[in-house]
């Protein structure tokens, strides 16, 4: 089988561990990126480093007419052009502008987020790590995975997966309504050309009611008049 391979690391932490400002602004970089924690930070930075190094070392080479150099620089722009961080007309000077955010966002947790599959960074980490996210039809579960630019309309839900149905609630809401809104309809209202006064408002002044006729006094009843004596035969 062969010996495995030495593991070697992948990052370098930062020189003094005290530091207030670098970190208050790591922790707003891993918030708004979702990071598990700073490891995931410090392996892009140092990544973002290497590119850097080695766009100096060639520009140094170049200025003596190295030809191999220049080969190794169209290498290297190609390399970053289908990871979609540089144009393919990009130049060494491009390479050493390059900030953090240009790699953190080319990350498979970002796209997912900023493709619309997840509603929050956080929630784009549960399903790639989930196995719900596919490239290329393929399940792949590394958050900090690079998307390479061929690979961007690939980006979708796994076809098993249990996101791939539309009405499942974990999926993100369409915002705009399906419903067909009801327009107001427009109503054309004539006037009068002699006096220029819209016919629907009525002008004329209602008349006062009548008062009402007074009540008519109540006649006293009559008492009934007493029976008369039978006469005596």
């Amino acid at each position: 089988m062969g010996d495995p391979k030495f593991s070697r690391k992948k990052f370098s932490t930062p020189s003094h561990p005290w530091q207030g400002e670098r970190i208050a602004a790591e922790n707003e970089v891993v918030r708004k990126y979702g990071l598990k924690n700073k490891t995931e930070l410090w392996k892009v930075n140092s990544l973002l480093k290497n590119f850097r190094q080695r766009a100096r070392k060639l520009q140094a080479k170049i200025r003596y007419g190295d030809s191999q150099a220049e080969k190794e620089r169209d290498e290297l722009i190609k390399r970053l052009d289908s990871l979609g961080i540089i144009s393919q007309e990009a130049t060494l000077d491009d390479i050493l502008s390059l900030e953090l955010d240009s790699l953190l966002g080319r990350r498979l947790q970002s796209m997912t987020y900023l493709k619309g599959f997840s509603n929050s960074p956080k929630q784009a980490r549960q399903f790639i790590v989930h196995g719900h996210i596919s490239l290329n039809g393929r399940k792949t579960t590394i958050p900090g995975y690079l998307v390479k630019r061929s690979e961007e309309e690939s980006l979708a839900y796994l076809s098993y997966s249990p996101l791939a149905d539309d009405l499942h609630p974990a999926r993100p809401k369409d915002e705009m309504s399906t419903e067909t809104p009801v327009q107001p309809v427009a109503v054309e209202v004539s006037t009068d050309p002699s006096t220029g006064v819209d016919p629907s408002k009525s002008t004329d002044v209602k008349p006062a009611e009548a008062a009402p006729e007074p009540a008519k006094p109540v006649e006293p009843v009559p008492e009934p008049k007493p029976a008369e004596e039978k006469k005596e035969a």
